[in-house]
C-alpha cells in the first residue's frame, strides 16, 4: 500500500494535474462549468412544477425551460468554442467563434427542414448537446490554426481590415467545412455522429457505465483534482439519458435509463454528503474523541447536509490520505451497485424529470425526484452500508489523530513546565 500511495502522490497526481490544465481538457471541461445556469434554471422551473401539480393556478414556466435548457446544444457549441479560444489564448477570437459555431450548428437542421417543411429543435435541445461539443471543437481547432499560421502578421495594411480578413477566412471555412458535408454531399452529420457514439451511450446506460462514471470522479477527487473535469464527459450521457425518460413518460412508456445526472447527483443516494458518500464520515467525526475531527465534523455538517464535501474532502484530509480514499471509492462501488439493482428490480422509481439540483438535502430531494417514498428506506439502509465501510477506516484514523493530539500536549506541557524552570 506505502509503494501504491507513494505513486500516486509523486508521479500519478502531478502528471493528471498536468493534463487538467492542458487546453484542450481545460477549455472542455469550463465550458461545461458555463453550461450549469442553463440546465439549473430549467431544473428550477421542473422543480416549480412539482408545486404546480399541486397549485394549477400557478402559471406555467414551461417556456423559460424551453429557451435555456431546451436549447443546451446552441448554448455547448457556443460555450465550447468560446473557452477553447480563451485557453488556446486568441482573445479576439472568443465571441466570433462561438457565434460561428451556432450558425454551424443550425446547418444540422436542414435535412429535416428539406424534408418536412419544419426544423427539429430537438437537435439543438438536451439531445442534441454532444453535437454541440463537437461543432464547438472542430470551428475552434479551425480558428486555433488559422491563427497559428500568422498569415497578416506583418502586414502594412490598416488594423481594420486585417481584423476583418482574420475574421472572414475562418468563418468562412469553418461554414465552408460544414456546409460542404451537409449540403454538397448530402450527409445528415447528426445522425450520423449520434450513430457513432451510440456505443458510448449504450455503455454509460449500463451497470459497468455507471459504477465508472461515479468512480473515475471520486479516483482523481481523493487526489484533489476537481470533479468537474468529468462533466464533459457525463453530462452528454446524463442529459441524453434524462431527456429520453421524459419523452418516455409523455408516451405513456417507463423510463429505463438510470444513469442521469438526477439518480447519481440530485436524489442524494449515491453522493450522500457528496461525491463518496462523505456524510457518514462527517457524522462519526462530530462524535470522534479526537479534538481535531470532532471540531471539523460540527463545521462541515451543515455543507455535508446539502451535498456539498470540499470542506469535509480537504480539510480533514480524505484527499490524499489512504485510509480515508480507500471506503471513497469503495462507496462509490457499492452506492452505484445498489442504485442500479434497486432500481432495475422496481423497488424504487426511475427519475424523469430534468431536476439537477444536487443540493436539496436527502432524503427529500429523493422523494421529490422519484416520486416514491420508498426512496426513505432506501436513503436509511444506504446510509447505514455507508457507515460501515466508512468505521474501520475511520476509526484507525482516529487513533493516528488522538496520538498525534497526545504527542502534540506532551510537548507543549513540557515547553511549559521548562519555561516555569
Amino acid at each position: 500500500m506505502k509503494k501504491f500511495m507513494d505513486w500516486l502522490a509523486n508521479s500519478f497526481a502531478p502528471k493528471a494535474k498536468i493534463l487538467t490544465q492542458m487546453p484542450a481538457v481545460a477549455g472542455l471541461s469550463s465550458a461545461m462549468q458555463k453550461l450549469i445556469p442553463f440546465i439549473l434554471t430549467g431544473s428550477l422551473v421542473f422543480f416549480y412544477n412539482v408545486f404546480r401539480s399541486y397549485l394549477p393556478a400557478l402559471p406555467d414556466l414551461g417556456n423559460i425551460s424551453n429557451y435555456s435548457f431546451g436549447l443546451i446544444g446552441l448554448v455547448a457549441a457556443f460555450m465550447v468554442a468560446n473557452q477553447y479560444m480563451e485557453k488556446f489564448k486568441h482573445p479576439g477570437y472568443t465571441i466570433t467563434a462561438g457565434i460561428v459555431s451556432i450558425c454551424s450548428l443550425m446547418m444540422f437542421l436542414h435535412p429535416v427542414g428539406a424534408e418536412e417543411g419544419v426544423y427539429d429543435m430537438g437537435r439543438v435541445g438536451p439531445s442534441g448537446i454532444l453535437i454541440g461539443v463537437i461543432v464547438g471543437a472542430v470551428v475552434s481547432m479551425i480558428f486555433h490554426f488559422y491563427a497559428k499560421i500568422g498569415l497578416f502578421k506583418n502586414s502594412e495594411a490598416p488594423d481594420f481590415i486585417i481584423e476583418w480578413v482574420n475574421n472572414i477566412i475562418p468563418i468562412f471555412a469553418s461554414l465552408g467545412f460544414w456546409s460542404g458535408l451537409i449540403f454538397g454531399l448530402k450527409i445528415d452529420i447528426f445522425e450520423v455522429i449520434i450513430g457513432l457514439f451510440a456505443p458510448i451511450q449504450n455503455f454509460g446506460q449500463s451497470l459497468p457505465g455507471l459504477i465508472l462514471l461515479v468512480l473515475i470522479p471520486a479516483f482523481f477527487y481523493s487526489m484533489g483534482i476537481s470533479t468537474w473535469l468529468w462533466s464533459a464527459i457525463q453530462n452528454p450521457i446524463f442529459i441524453a439519458g434524462i431527456a429520453a425518460n421524459t419523452l418516455a413518460v409523455e408516451q405513456g412508456l417507463v423510463p429505463t435509463n438510470i444513469v442521469t445526472n438526477e439518480v447519481v447527483y440530485s436524489i442524494g443516494l449515491i453522493m450522500m454528503g457528496g461525491t463518496g458518500a462523505t456524510l457518514a464520515l462527517n457524522i462519526m467525526m462530530m462524535f470522534s474523541k479526537a479534538r481535531k475531527l470532532k471540531t471539523l465534523g460540527r463545521i462541515c455538517i451543515w455543507p455535508s447536509i446539502f451535498n456539498i464535501n470540499e470542506p469535509l474532502v480537504f480539510s480533514t484530509p480524505v484527499v490524499m490520505n489512504p485510509l480515508l480514499m480507500m471506503p471513497m471509492w469503495i462507496n462509490s462501488i457499492i452506492g452505484s451497485c445498489v442504485i442500479w439493482f434497486v432500481m432495475k428490480g422496481g423497488l424504487l422509481k426511475i427519475p424523469y424529470e430534468l431536476m439537477q439540483l444536487a443540493q436539496i438535502p436527502a432524503p427529500i430531494s429523493s422523494v421529490i425526484l422519484t416520486k416514491d417514498f420508498r426512496a426513505v428506506i432506501i436513503y436509511l439502509a444506504l446510509f447505514a452500508v455507508y457507515f460501515g465501510v466508512w468505521y474501520p477506516f475511520f476509526k484507525v484514523y482516529e487513533k493516528e489523530v488522538l496520538a498525534e493530539e497526545i504527542q502534540e500536549k506532551t510537548v507543549d506541557q513540557a515547553k511549559a513546565i521548562s519555561e516555569m524552570a
